[in-house]
């Protein structure tokens, strides 16, 4: 088994004495692809919150890399998409090129030149989505679906070794969502990026994730896509603290 990525230790998290996280245990092993699923208000972006350091767990332990997580400096080998990348101003001027080029900010710093080797990665990397007949096309004229793949592109423009999508798909349409799933397949398979993806399309997700989380406060399932899919509805209607229709996506 790979050595984990992200290592969680019975972390808890609460917010004003409310528990949102409690007693959690997972580990992420490095060249996965895990998705992370569970009912809204189940403590799923907090806990990515709590692996981007945004917040502190209540009790436990976070490893990151192998290292503590307060030790833990190299940020570049984290990229993230949050699901805000969907509410982009259509009316901000900047071009694809541009908004990728942000994504080198952390290792170039701010107001600093980009030399030639820095655009040839940056261009490679709008290559590596599928969008560089569009890379100095402004990214309002885009459709959902291809500036979801502008943000992913700031992401991976860095080489992070593990990415992470919030909910990257809220809002897009179907065509571009198997599209996005491509992507990341292609992404996972044949440029080893770890992924830890957030996600309420457990139909498609399975079809393409090396393990699957389940939470709702508490960890309900850790495991393989088979074994979730072979979950009953009353498995997964306990789970989510509500009836579960499970629905068959064919292809």
């Amino acid at each position: 088994m790979n050595e984990p990525i992200i290592s969680m230790k019975n972390v808890s998290y609460a917010y004003e004495k409310k528990i949102v996280l409690n007693a959690i245990n997972f580990e992420l092993p490095k060249g996965a692809f895990m998705g992370l699923v569970g009912p809204n208000g189940g403590g799923k972006t907090t806990l990515i919150k709590l692996v981007l350091g945004l917040l502190k767990p209540t009790q436990g332990t976070i490893t990151l890399f192998n290292e503590p997580i307060e030790k833990f400096k190299e940020r570049n080998k984290i990229g993230f998409v949050s699901q805000k990348a969907n509410s982009f101003n259509k009316g901000f001027p900047a071009t694809v090129f541009e908004v990728v080029s942000t994504g080198l900010t952390a290792k170039i710093g701010y107001f600093k030149f980009l030399n030639k080797s820095h655009k040839e990665k940056i261009l490679s990397t709008i290559e590596k989505v599928g969008l560089l007949e569009y890379a100095y096309e402004n990214v309002g004229n885009l459709s959902g679906g291809q500036q979801q793949r502008v943000f992913i592109a700031r992401a991976l423009v860095s080489n992070p070794e593990l990415l992470i999508l919030d909910e990257p798909t809220v809002g897009v349409d179907t065509n571009n969502v198997k599209r996005f799933y491509e992507l990341l397949h292609d992404l996972h398979e044949n440029n080893e990026i770890t992924l830890l993806l957030v996600t309420h399309d457990t139909g498609t997700m399975t079809e393409h994730a090396t393990d699957i989380v389940c939470l709702n406060k508490t960890l309900h399932f850790h495991g393989k896509p088979e074994d979730y899919t072979s979950l009953t509805e009353n498995d997964l209607s306990n789970f989510y603290g509500h009836p579960v229709n499970i629905v068959s996506h064919n292809h």
